[in-house]
């Protein structure tokens, strides 16, 4: 038995979807952070996701500073690092609304 309703997995599906092909600029980031981005290839959050940390920092200008401020736009669209405060506190919401197995 499905522990998530169909329709609320679908919309959950759709919500992630959405904020997986936002643009690097719809997210909050500085027009010099962006524009490095794009310069490698690199235009929606999917892209980001994918990126390595060691790769971000392969780009020119683009130093620890900046690595904080994607991530730090990346978490403030629900997207955290493993084994950030802010992952934890999501995945114990997440519980407490019975939509991840406990």
């Amino acid at each position: 038995m499905t522990r998530i309703p169909i329709n609320q997995a679908e919309l959950a599906n759709e919500g992630l979807q959405e904020r997986l092909q936002m643009s690097t600029a719809e997210i909050g980031l500085a027009v010099r952070t962006t524009n490095c981005l794009e310069e490698k290839g690199i235009f929606t959050v999917h892209d980001l996701l994918h990126t390595k940390r060691e790769d971000l920092l392969s780009i020119s200008n683009f130093g620890e500073k900046t690595l904080e401020e994607v991530y730090k736009s990346l978490e403030d669209i629900g997207f955290y690092r493993p084994g950030s405060q802010g992952q934890m506190q999501q995945e114990a919401a997440n519980q407490r609304r019975g939509m991840i197995p406990r």
